[in-house]
């Protein structure tokens, strides 16, 4: 006791020359608004974010997608493989407070030489009357054995250990955070790959559609040229509109081909046919976002949750780093059976045990100390900003989609009333031309008017679907 007391001593006065100061705090940044909008209010009717993804999603056939993406997506799996390592990691910090303990077996010989300390001593021994038997030390060659435990324990003075253990700790917690921010993503991008999906579908039911009434229109046009009310460029204009609705009826199943195949990426498959549910048009919105959602919803958010823990354990790395510098004091004990005869190896008086109290400290030469400083500190800094970077990434989305929602949801209105417009006209200009009152020109721009529309409604209906799947990503929804 006296010993360790000796060594705590003198390592206190050896720390008072060792002491590195403490680096100095990051630039704030500006501080979050408290709420999404000017007007402040700090209520949030829907709470999102805190909805599970089977109560968000309307769809059974959606939802399907997502739970079986959950369970088999490779990007969720190598995210967990993620978190088992920062455990492994954690593991190794959390060991280091301990003692190590090893079982050692060791064989060694030496030949002295005559003119040496131990060659003397050991001659001098030998001829000694209190030693006979056993106890005669054996020559020219000497050999040792020893069989027994040997251990080491560093006893974490001044916390280096333990701000080690910390950072490791902080990082499981944000690893896990990462697995969660995977988990949202994917299941914002599943979301949004089946509404592109259904989005296809619906404009190539549209381009079917149009190229059934082009063809009638077409066979008209020919019949109005044998009659003599029509000429050849009609009947020309008429045919490249019908094939240009052909290749965007092409374009359309290309878009379909790829959405499934991303689906069944997503799902951990191999391409197969993507079940569907309600058609774009009865799709069910999410309820209404009132815009005043708090910004403390950002705080349920993966991203911003592990940012913050990765600046903690940062910190941690910082005062350990710190720590470094001081004096380290270390014992190194042992136990068991030591004799230079195998025969008396194991005889209860061939016990032996001892310790040894080191005490060390970095004096000259302490490059890597001050580069594993300099590193923890840029390392802190680093995460200091990416924080503040996953808030303002988060205020932006958010504030994105709650304006997306409004926009596209007037849009989309606005785009139905002009589809329904358009078909009248195309009505219109059917009964004209038979008439005699339209150019075949006005009923061919009144069809492409209307495809055009119909094909921009189901866009704009897509965009609604998409802002709201978004929204629903930014505030840290779809995991639990």
């Amino acid at each position: 006791m006296r010993l360790i007391s000796f060594l705590l001593a003198a390592s206190a006065l050896l720390a008072t020359g060792c002491r590195v100061a403490a680096p100095a705090e990051p630039t704030a940044s500006t501080p979050l608004p408290a709420a999404f909008t000017p007007q402040g209010t700090t209520t949030d009717t829907l709470h999102a974010g805190a909805q599970p993804w089977r109560q968000f999603f309307q769809d059974p056939a959606l939802t399907a997608l997502i739970d079986t993406a959950l369970h088999q997506n490779l990007d969720l799996q190598i995210a967990m493989q993620r978190v088992e390592t920062a455990r492994a990691q954690y593991l190794v910090r959390r060991g280091a407070l301990l003692p190590t303990v090893s079982a050692a077996a060791s064989a060694s010989g030496d030949r002295f030489g005559r003119y040496t300390l131990n060659g003397v001593g050991n001659f001098d021994t030998n001829l000694s009357p209190n030693i006979d038997g056993q106890q005669r030390i054996p020559g020219p060659v000497t050999p040792e054995f020893f069989v027994g435990l040997r251990s080491s324990w560093e006893i974490d003075i001044w916390g280096k250990l333990k701000q080690r253990r910390r950072a490791a700790y902080l990082r499981v917690l944000a690893s896990e955070q990462g697995r969660y921010l995977v988990t949202t993503n994917v299941v914002a991008e599943v979301a949004r790959l089946y509404y592109e999906l259904l989005t296809a579908d619906n404009q190539l039911a549209v381009l079917d559609r149009n190229i059934a009434f082009q063809q009638e229109a077409l066979k008209l046009m020919r019949i109005q040229k044998l009659a003599g009310r029509a000429t050849e460029l009609a009947v020309q204009q008429f045919a490249a509109q019908v094939a240009r609705t052909e290749s965007l009826a092409h374009e359309a199943r290309q878009r379909i081909t790829e959405a499934e195949t991303g689906l069944n990426q997503l799902l951990g498959r191999y391409p197969r046919t993507i079940t569907r549910g309600q058609p774009l048009p009865q799709q069910v919105l999410p309820e209404r976002l009132r815009a005043g959602v708090p910004a403390t919803a950002l705080l349920r958010r993966p991203d911003v949750r592990q940012a913050e823990l990765e600046l903690q354990a940062s910190r941690a790395d910082v005062d350990a780093a710190r720590a470094a510098f001081l004096p380290a004091l270390t014992l190194t004990p042992y136990l068991g059976f030591n004799s230079y005869r195998t025969a008396t190896l194991f005889d209860p008086t061939s016990l032996a045990y001892g310790a040894l109290a080191g005490l060390t400290g970095p004096l000259l030469n302490r490059a890597q100390f001050k580069a594993d400083f300099r590193l923890a500190t840029a390392g802190s800094y680093e995460a200091y900003y990416r924080y503040q970077q996953s808030l303002q990434t988060g205020f932006r989305e958010v504030v994105n989609g709650l304006q997306g929602l409004e926009n596209y949801r007037a849009a989309s209105a606005a785009r139905q009333q002009e589809v329904e417009l358009l078909n009248k006209a195309v009505a219109t200009s059917n009964k004209l031309f038979v008439a005699g009152y339209a150019t075949y020109l006005e009923v061919i721009t009144a069809q492409r008017s209307v495809l055009e529309a119909e094909l921009s409604l189901a866009e704009s209906r897509q965009a609604q679907l998409q802002q709201s799947v978004g929204l629903y990503r930014a505030l840290g929804g779809g995991w639990q």
